[in-house]
Order: structure tokens, then C-alpha cells, then sequence
């Protein structure tokens, strides 16, 4: 059994970005060696030169939705929403939704909720003992509801800005930057964040070297932010979330396993479901759930190489990267970035783990 209390580390407030880079590819890039914990400073742009002209980039192509609704009650008591995923799956104009709120328990089945600024209502249909709800829109849709949301940023984003000063909400900087250039599938409820530092002219730069990169899609959810409170990291559950496989990237894949290419993740997203499909031995195209959890020892059969953000002290995340470059190797790695004072977490900067 693993303690969580192993995979803790110190971080100073002042170094959780509250903002991203000027320019997405001006991050810094922490490049370490798997092997021998050989740590290099670069800078993202510089990502092309780590990279193999055989190698497979295989990116998440979610794109976030405004998720985040403010409410009232009949009461007049404000209430936060964050719509989760529709009950049906796939459909992001479905009437009726998941939903997650700190106010769950006050809340009483068939009791309206009115859209803040909007004459727009939401009703509860039923809620869990999780802190979970399920919405209907009453007819409206979920598109015509979430043009009155907001970018669901990550509390410790909110919390940042707060101490220094900020608006928690930056909307003409969160709505850009808090996506990447390459979302298309709309339903995440949180950004592949190891995704937010490619450029569009960067991408063309690694199509140029030869690189092949392939697309799938996995619906970020809300327990990619649950700290992990159980005492041993076994006890813990991952919440499922939706993964959709195109073809062409299963094939992919498959070809470069056979012909032994490397395979690089974007993210800790597209790691988990290369690993859960390998699990399943079936590369072709599908759509479904996957809730592998990958803390250490794992024994990655696809990833060869990673691409990840630096994440919270005690999570799931960084249980991932800890499986895949060893506890000790990160664990290393994120004192020197606190050492020379990198920007972490969602809108801070990068690792190349190879």
C-alpha cells in the first residue's frame, strides 16, 4: 500500500500562475530524462528539437465550454452551477444535465433556478448525496443557457488573482487562452492543459520535421481537480470520463507500436486512454469511458514520451507522471522548477518526460 502523504511537495503561492504566458510557446520547458533524471531549461518553442522525426504526437482535441452558471434561488441566495455532461451522452444540446454545486444539499427537488441577468430557469430534477444535481432546461437547450455562462477555471487560478489583486474573472483573456488551437470537440469541463502552449505556427513547424500527429478526444471532467483524500492512494476512485478514438489515430497508433516509433502524449488526458485502449487490445474507432487510474507501478504499453504541465501536490496527475518518470525523479524535478521559480499548474509552464 502507498501513502499520498509520498507523492506532497512545497509550492509558494506567488508561483501558481494566475495568468498565461504572453505568448502560448514563451512557457518554459522543463525537459527530463526518464533514465537517468537529467533535467534541461528550454523553452516551448524549443519543443521541435526533442522531438524524433518518426515519432506519433497524439493531442486531445476537447474544446471547454462555459460552464460555469451563476444563479439564484427563489430566496434570492446565489447558488454557482457547473454543468458536468449531458445525461445523454454526446449530446451538448441535451436538455437535461449533470451538474456540480457546493450548495446541493439546500436545494430541493423541482425547485427553479433563475440564470443570473437572464430571464432564463433551470430546474432541479433530482440531486445526490455526492454534491452532485441533475438540470433540465425546460426546453431551451444547453447552448442557449451556456451563452450566459463562464470559462470553469481551476479555483486556484481564482484564488491567485485574489491575492494579487485581480479580477477573478478575465473574460477576454480566459475564453482565448484557456483553450487550445486545436480544440474542436466541445464538452470539456476543465482544459488538456499540456495542450494551451502549442501554436498554430508550431504545429506547422513539427508537421514540417515530419512528425505525425493524430487526434482523439477525452471530456475533461471536474475529479481531475479532486484532491486525493483517502490515506493510501488505492482507496482512491477516479471518475469516469468520456473518450472518443477516431480511426485514423487508432491506426496510428497501431502502425507506430508495430513498427516500434515512439509515441508522444499530449497531456495526462491523452495518456490515460492510450493506456486504457491498450488495456482493451482493440486499436480501431470507438467511443466510450475510461476510469484507469495510473499511479506507480504502472507498466505504460503505448506512451513513450510526455508532455504534462506541473501539477498539485497529493493528486492524481501527478501520481501519473510520478508512474511514468519515477517518484523520486519528479519529485526532484519540481524542487529545482520551485528552485528556479517555473509557473505552475494550468497556465504555467511545461515538461518533456522522455
Amino acid at each position: 500500500m502507498t501513502e499520498v502523504d509520498l507523492f506532497d511537495y512545497e509550492l509558494p503561492d506567488e508561483l501558481i500562475a494566475a495568468l498565461p504566458a504572453e505568448r502560448r510557446d514563451q512557457s518554459r520547458l522543463l525537459a527530463l530524462e526518464r533514465a537517468g533524471g537529467v533535467a534541461a531549461h528550454r523553452r516551448f518553442y524549443e519543443l521541435p528539437e526533442l522531438l524524433r522525426d518518426d515519432d506519433l504526437l497524439v493531442m486531445n482535441d476537447a474544446r471547454v465550454i462555459p460552464a460555469r452558471l451563476q444563479a439564484r434561488r427563489k430566496s434570492g441566495g446565489r447558488i454557482e452551477l457547473l454543468l458536468v455532461r449531458p445525461l445523454q451522452d454526446g449530446d451538448q444540446d441535451c436538455d437535461h444535465w449533470l451538474a456540480m454545486t457546493r450548495g446541493a444539499q439546500r436545494l430541493q427537488p423541482g425547485e427553479a433556478l433563475s440564470i443570473e441577468n437572464t430571464e432564463l430557469e433551470v430546474v432541479v430534477e433530482a440531486k445526490r448525496q455526492d454534491g452532485y444535481v441533475t438540470l433540465s432546461f425546460g426546453g431551451l437547450g444547453a447552448r442557449q443557457v451556456m451563452e450566459h455562462g463562464a470559462m470553469p477555471l481551476p479555483p486556484y487560478i481564482e484564488k491567485a488573482r485574489d491575492a494579487r489583486g485581480m479580477p477573478r474573472r478575465i473574460p477576454q483573456v480566459d475564453r482565448e487562452r484557456y483553450q487550445t488551437v486545436f480544440a474542436d470537440r466541445p464538452g470539456a469541463v476543465a482544459a488538456p492543459t499540456a495542450g494551451l502552449h502549442f501554436t498554430k505556427e508550431m504545429l506547422e513547424v513539427i508537421h514540417r520535421r515530419g512528425v505525425e500527429v493524430r487526434m482523439l478526444t477525452l471530456m475533461v471532467g471536474p475529479g481531475t481537480f479532486r484532491p486525493v483524500r483517502d490515506e493510501r492512494i488505492e482507496d482512491h476512485n477516479l471518475e469516469a470520463e468520456m473518450f472518443h478514438l477516431p480511426g485514423e489515430t487508432a491506426g496510428a497508433v497501431d502502425r507506430a507500436l508495430a513498427d516500434g516509433r515512439r509515441i508522444v502524449a499530449t497531456g495526462t488526458t491523452t495518456c490515460r486512454v492510450l493506456e486504457y485502449v491498450a488495456r482493451e487490445r482493440a486499436w480501431r474507432e470507438q467511443t466510450g469511458w475510461t476510469d484507469l487510474y495510473i499511479y506507480p507501478p504502472f507498466e505504460f504499453r503505448v506512451v513513450g514520451a510526455l508532455i504534462t504541465n506541473f501539477h498539485l501536490p497529493r493528486s492524481t496527475l501527478l501520481m501519473l507522471v510520478s508512474a511514468f518518470a519515477g517518484r523520486e525523479n519528479i519529485l526532484r524535478a519540481y524542487r529545482l522548477a520551485v528552485e528556479r521559480r517555473y509557473r505552475f499548474y494550468s497556465y504555467g509552464d511545461a515538461m518533456f518526460i522522455h
